[in-house]
């Protein structure tokens, strides 16, 4: 560490800069929530949640899912996410502690 208390290495930063570039968008932040307090969810139920197109939902999955912030689970034809990330359900918690 140096003398006036900042240690800056940019690799230690890039996985926890891109999982806030990942989570910085509105509908992301809605989706990780809305799993979150609700439980595992497939697309099609999300589309009918969020009346947006199902492509868009899943293109913003794959990126919440290539971040590790979401999870998929197989089950027959469907594909449930859900979040299992505990520094997200804790970023999470901290945002939105107002609502609760």
């Amino acid at each position: 560490m140096n003398m006036d208390g900042f240690d800056y290495k940019s690799s230690d930063f890039e996985q926890e800069a891109e999982l806030l570039k990942t989570l910085a968008h509105p509908v992301r932040l809605c989706i990780v929530k809305s799993l979150i307090k609700k439980g595992a969810c497939n697309v099609s139920t999300m589309y009918t949640c969020l009346e947006m197109p199902q492509s868009t939902i899943s293109q913003h999955l794959g990126k919440l899912k290539q971040a590790n912030v979401v999870k998929a689970e197989r089950d027959g034809l469907e594909i449930y996410y859900k979040v299992e990330n505990p520094v997200v359900i804790q970023m999470m918690e901290i945002l939105f502690k107002d609502e609760e």
